[in-house]
C-alpha cells in the first residue's frame, strides 16, 4: 500500500509549508519531490480542462473551485520555495563563516545543493580577498576574486526591459519570477520573454 505522506495532494503540500516555517533547520525533501508536483499541477490543469468544456451550473462552481485551488497551490509552492531559499542563504553564509559543513546539506535538493555551493563559493572568496588585502596591505582594487567566473547569459532567454509593472508569477519550472517594476530589467526564459514583448509588456535589449 502506498504511504499517504509521499502522494502529492493539496493537503500534504500545505502541511509540508507548515512544516518548514515551523521548524529552522531545513526539512528534508524527496529528490522527486518537484517532478511530481509538476505532475500533480498537470493533473490539476487535465482536470480543469475537461470542465471548462462542459456547459452546466454546476461544471461553473466547479471550475471556479479547481482554479483558486491552483491559485493557492502556486501561493504554497512561492512560499515554499522562498522558505527554504532563505535557509540556503543562510546556510552559506554561516558555513562560510564557521568553515564547518552541517547534515543540512544532505536534505538540498540538487539545484537548491548547486545554489548554496555558488554563494559559498562567492562568499569565501571575496572573505578571503578582503582579508588578503588587510594583511598584505593592497588595495582592495587590486585584488581579483579567486575562481569567481563571469555570469554569462543562459542559453535560450532574452534580456529584457519591463514596460508595465507585473506580479510574481510561476514558471512551468517552479521558478518564481518578479514582482517586477516599470523600468526593471530582466532575464527570462526565451518563451516567457517573447509573450511579454507580444503583449507590450516588455522589450527587448539588445
Amino acid at each position: 500500500m502506498a504511504d499517504k505522506n509521499n502522494i502529492i495532494t493539496y493537503e500534504n503540500l500545505y502541511n509540508i509549508l507548515r512544516k518548514e516555517k515551523q521548524n529552522q533547520e531545513l526539512q528534508e525533501l524527496k529528490e522527486t519531490f518537484y517532478n511530481e508536483v509538476m505532475a500533480y499541477i498537470e493533473e490539476k490543469k487535465e482536470i480543469l480542462e475537461s470542465q471548462q468544456k462542459k456547459e452546466s451550473i454546476f461544471t461553473t462552481i466547479e471550475v471556479q473551485k479547481t482554479k483558486k485551488q491552483l491559485e493557492n497551490i502556486f501561493k504554497i509552492l512561492k512560499e515554499l520555495y522562498e522558505k527554504r531559499e532563505n535557509k540556503i542563504i543562510y546556510l552559506a553564509l554561516l558555513n562560510s563563516k564557521t568553515n564547518e559543513e552541517t547534515n543540512e546539506e544532505s536534505f538540498m535538493l540538487e539545484r537548491e545543493l548547486e545554489l548554496y555551493e555558488s554563494l559559498k563559493k562567492v562568499l569565501d572568496n571575496s572573505r578571503n580577498s578582503i582579508f588578503d588585502s588587510i594583511i598584505n596591505g593592497n588595495k582592495q582594487e587590486d585584488i581579483e576574486p579567486k575562481d569567481l567566473k563571469v555570469e554569462k547569459m543562459p542559453k535560450n532567454s532574452k534580456k529584457i526591459t519591463i514596460l508595465k509593472p507585473i506580479e510574481s508569477f510561476v514558471d512551468t519550472n517552479l521558478k518564481t519570477r518578479g514582482p517586477f517594476k516599470k523600468e526593471d530589467m530582466a532575464i527570462l526564459p526565451e518563451e516567457i520573454a517573447e509573450l511579454l514583448i507580444s503583449k507590450n509588456i516588455a522589450k527587448e535589449i539588445r
